[in-house]
């Protein structure tokens, strides 16, 4: 069983998470104005890449609060797990993370 470091709880067993959709989706500035085909892309339409990948996760079985995590989705690694209220990882922290071992 993979372990994910939770923000709050720390490394937790992966059956107390769910999964729940790309993170940092920004909401549309007027969704009254968007046609049923712009509002369906919105709500349906998510990126699936191979590689690393920004998501949003809950713990479930512990704190109930959500938060953001970088995985690779081939290896299914958790790179980096943090806050909503905290920005997005760049590219160059994920990079630094890795090579100082810092990463879970």
């Amino acid at each position: 069983m993979q372990l994910i470091p939770c923000p709050w709880c720390g490394p937790r067993e992966e059956a107390e998470f769910s999964y729940g959709g790309q993170a940092h989706v920004p909401y549309p500035d007027s969704p009254a104005e968007l046609s049923d085909e712009e509002w369906a892309h919105y709500v349906f339409f998510r990126a699936n890449p191979k590689g690393r990948f920004a998501e949003r996760w809950n713990h479930g079985a512990g704190c109930r609060r959500w938060f953001n995590a970088i995985r690779d989705t081939a290896t299914y690694r958790f790179e980096r797990v943090y806050r909503l209220d905290d920005p997005k990882p760049g590219v160059t922290e994920l990079a630094r993370s890795r090579e100082e071992g810092t990463a879970p």
